[in-house]
């Protein structure tokens, strides 16, 4: 088969490899589409680096079709289409039984310890299946629709760290595919205003596509102003970072109201630091928190929401990719070119 495989830092080649060969308990899966997360680029430039392998196959945003079941496999079929929880909870640790298994203590993941779906074939390992990792996907849903389920389970996640209520003025960091969803979350969270900053035209066009009320360059324009104008001075009520913007943290947290929730969304390179003032947090009584991956049951409410029409996926992804334009899609997701980079397999 053929496989993008990982060596290192900005070293991806496509090559001729074996397809998996799986056990009884475990599944063989034809990738039908992988797609580009920001996680992959910061893995292909070197800045993410627990649990990446070397050589192995990265992507985590599967969506595909069962080719093979183990002899012991009752839950799934040749042929069944089905979907991929990357992150694959141990379900003993202090975490996984405290509602936390996205921060599992001895969590592996599906294209980190387990090779991933920049690859014609995949290998769901028993402890996966055991977990209820894979899924089957709703008929009427396409692969290119199915694929974006596991990054709207994290922003789902998101959603919830930033305590979002009824009635909320949001703010939204960035306006690629990460940001546009956490726009669609905040509306049907009842959010009562979306303010998105990006500094690329064609992004901020979507953002009005998705929801958002208010659209900003902050290149162009005070943010700050403008969401103080949109609240009559008194700031949003939450704050999502979709992107991992160090020099912006402190400046998103002056966006807030008193007792309004930041939410680092988007990951930082390792021991990156980052200012910002304690008074900010003292005086405003402001929350600060981030978000890690998703749960099991993000995954499924993520699927419910694309499935009932309820998520605009198509303006959340660029497609015409396959396995040997990987460099170029993962290239086109770090430059921001497009949206989120589709991989038809």
């Amino acid at each position: 088969m053929k496989a993008a495989i990982f060596h290192g830092p900005n070293s991806l080649s496509l090559e001729e490899v074996p397809v998996p060969d799986i056990s009884d308990d475990e599944v063989l899966i034809r990738v039908n589409v992988s797609a580009v997360c920001g996680t992959d680029v910061r893995i292909f430039l070197g800045k993410k680096t627990k649990g990446v392998r070397t050589p192995s196959i990265i992507g985590h945003e599967i969506a595909g079709t069962v080719a093979e079941a183990g002899a012991n496999v009752t839950e799934f079929k040749p042929g069944d289409r089905v979907g991929v929880i990357p992150v694959i909870p141990c379900r003993k640790c202090y975490y996984c039984l405290n509602s936390m298994e996205n921060v599992c203590l001895s969590r592996t993941a599906i294209g980190y310890e387990f090779d991933g779906g920049f690859a014609e074939y995949l290998r769901i390992p028993k402890k996966a299946l055991e977990a209820g990792n894979l899924v089957k996907l709703p008929d009427h849903l396409s692969f290119e629709e199915a694929v974006i389920t596991e990054p709207l389970a994290c922003c789902l996640n998101g959603n919830r760290k930033a305590n979002l209520k009824i009635n909320d003025v949001v703010v939204v960091i960035g306006g690629g595919p990460i940001g546009l969803m956490h726009v669609q979350l905040a509306k049907i969270a009842g959010a009562s205003k979306v303010i998105v900053s990006e500094l690329v035209d064609h992004r901020r066009d979507r953002a009005i596509k998705t929801g958002a009320d208010v659209v900003v360059n902050p290149e162009q324009e005070s943010l700050h102003d403008i969401v103080m104008n949109e609240t009559e001075q008194l700031g949003a009520d939450a704050v999502i970072m979709a992107i991992g913007a160090l020099q912006l943290v402190n400046n998103s947290a002056g966006l807030l109201k008193k007792g309004g929730t930041l939410n680092l969304f988007a990951g930082f390179t390792k021991d990156v630091m980052s200012e910002i003032d304690p008074n900010l947090i003292h005086y405003n009584e402001i929350t600060v928190n981030g978000t890690s991956a998703l749960t099991r049951s993000d995954y499924h409410k993520a699927l419910s929401l694309i499935a009932s029409g309820q998520i605009n996926t198509e303006v959340l992804i660029s497609n015409g990719y396959t396995l040997n334009d990987i460099q170029q899609a993962i290239a086109d997701v770090r430059d921001g070119k497009g949206m989120k980079s589709v991989i038809n397999i």
